[in-house]
């Protein structure tokens, strides 16, 4: 039986990022940084995977602040999204998975969207709401994803930053050694946001880009960019040729 992968109305749990993929409601814990033999057999059994094996899909944890300053480029984001299938189109496929937070301490993720339609009218619902930066429940939950479910890189569009810095980094130096990228896309110019996303994308050997508020054409870039890079690894983004792919490809490398 199929479902919409995220209901409109859920059981509140302000502790967790919950997933709505087929497996249920089921919540997901914060996850405190892990131990050293924690990450050691998280990384074997990454490296034991083929990222870009034929015929593979793509897999991408698109993931977005939606607090209430947010609702323009939510919507702006809704309207650009398309795009990202379509790149990858051109190259393989692709599979996403919504991932965001909003109010006091709600944050959630959908299943596994490989349609831009869905994704649309799944994102079409959702409203911003007011409460504080939850960037560490997203950086946990593609830790996780990037062993249970293969994601390939993770993009995060966001214009702040109000946890500590120490244990968002942390969390990103164990998605640098899982070798999975993440492009943090900040709006705007905060200042405090800027030093924590620029730091996020060199541990986990991802990219910062900044995009001015309602540029659509600058997010639109940064998404296919991201989106190839998913679809088809470094290869794909080199070939896309774009400003935006240069860019990144010019501050992505392999991760200490």
């Amino acid at each position: 039986m199929s479902r919409d992968p995220l209901p409109p109305k859920y059981p509140a749990d302000p502790s967790v990022c919950r997933s709505t993929s087929l497996g249920g409601n089921a919540p997901l814990p914060d996850v405190k940084p892990s131990t050293a033999s924690d990450i050691a057999a998280f990384v074997a059994k990454a490296r034991a995977m083929s990222p870009y094996a034929a015929g593979s899909r793509g897999r991408l944890m698109f993931a977005l602040d939606a607090t209430m300053s947010r609702q323009p480029t939510w919507d702006m984001a809704c309207a650009l999204q398309a795009d990202m299938f379509r790149e990858a189109a051109a190259i393989g496929s692709l599979d996403i998975r919504l991932t965001y937070y909003r109010g006091p301490n709600e944050c959630r993720s959908s299943g596994w969207i490989s349609d831009s339609k869905k994704l649309a009218r799944l994102m079409s619902t959702i409203d911003c709401r007011s409460g504080d930066t939850q960037i560490g429940k997203v950086l946990s939950h593609a830790r996780s994803e990037a062993v249970e479910s293969g994601i390939k890189a993770v993009v995060f569009v966001g214009d702040a930053m109000e946890e500590s810095a120490d244990d968002l980094c942390a969390t990103a130096g164990e998605l640098g050694l899982l070798k999975i990228p993440v492009f943090m896309f900040q709006e705007g110019r905060d200042a405090t946001a800027e030093k924590t996303f620029r730091d996020i994308a060199r541990l986990t050997g991802g990219a910062w880009c900044r995009f001015d508020p309602g540029a659509a054409a600058q997010l639109r870039e940064l998404l296919r960019a991201a989106a190839a890079y998913a679809a088809g690894g470094r290869d794909a983004l080199r070939r896309l040729s774009t400003a935006s792919a240069t860019q990144l490809l010019g501050q992505m490398k392999v991760a200490p």
